[in-house]
């Protein structure tokens, strides 16, 4: 075998020709909107800790499903081998948070419809998606959800951290309660008024109360 039968063989005349241009268009609007997915993320972020790295996987995953898209596209041999190739990949990091689903599927079909060549629908769907996501985010549905831990030293204690509470914030849910040798110790959800947590030093200036301690939580996750 020479190595003209090499560059003859049918792997590379199945090869499709592409166009650069085209090419680099795609991959920059998957850039610039994959940009636009990331700052739409980070203004809308409402969890407990922001990942750098998730924000820049939304911008990758934009580029990445573009390029494989354009690949699929212009050969159909190859789409079919892609499609057995992508199930059997197994995608196990756990979703933190509901709305990061949204922007990972947000980028993924931004590459879907890029590498199709719709860029035009890319664009207007991104806008409308993000203005959407702004508006949404920065409106305030309900209170902020807190928790609220309290160390008393008796029940005569307890009661009077409770009625503090209640006459403190617009509700609270008692979660747990645990009773041992050194006191009890309560666990409530509690909705503030006003976003005020001045209360909570209320609540630890109860005679027999060791400790308040207030902290925020998702309440997506509470049962």
């Amino acid at each position: 075998m020479t190595f003209s039968d090499i560059f003859k063989s049918s792997f590379l005349e199945s090869v499709t020709e592409f166009s650069v241009i085209d090419t680099l268009i795609g991959m920059l609007f998957a850039l610039v909107i994959g940009l636009y997915i990331f700052l739409i993320y980070k203004k809308t972020f409402s969890g407990i800790m922001y990942s750098t790295g998730f924000a820049m996987t939304l911008v990758g995953l934009s580029l990445v499903t573009t390029l494989v898209i354009m690949a699929v596209t212009s050969n159909v041999v190859l789409s079919l081998g892609m499609v057995g190739a992508l199930s059997i990949v197994r995608f196990r990091t756990a979703i933190k948070e509901p709305m990061e689903i949204v922007f990972l599927f947000w980028a993924l079909a931004v590459g879907i419809v890029i590498g199709a060549g719709m860029i035009p629908l890319a664009v207007i769907g991104s806008v409308i998606i993000g203005l959407i996501l702004v508006i949404f985010s920065s409106q305030k549905f309900h209170n902020i959800p807190y928790i609220l831990i309290v160390s008393c030293a008796d029940e005569k204690a307890e009661q009077e951290a409770m009625n503090v509470i209640e006459k403190s914030v617009d509700k609270f849910i008692i979660k747990s309660k645990t009773v041992n040798n050194a006191g009890i110790e309560l666990t409530a959800e509690i909705r503030v008024k006003d976003d005020s947590t001045g209360f909570v030093n209320s609540v630890n200036d109860v005679n027999g109360v060791s400790g308040a301690t207030l902290v925020t939580f998702n309440g997506e996750y509470m049962a």
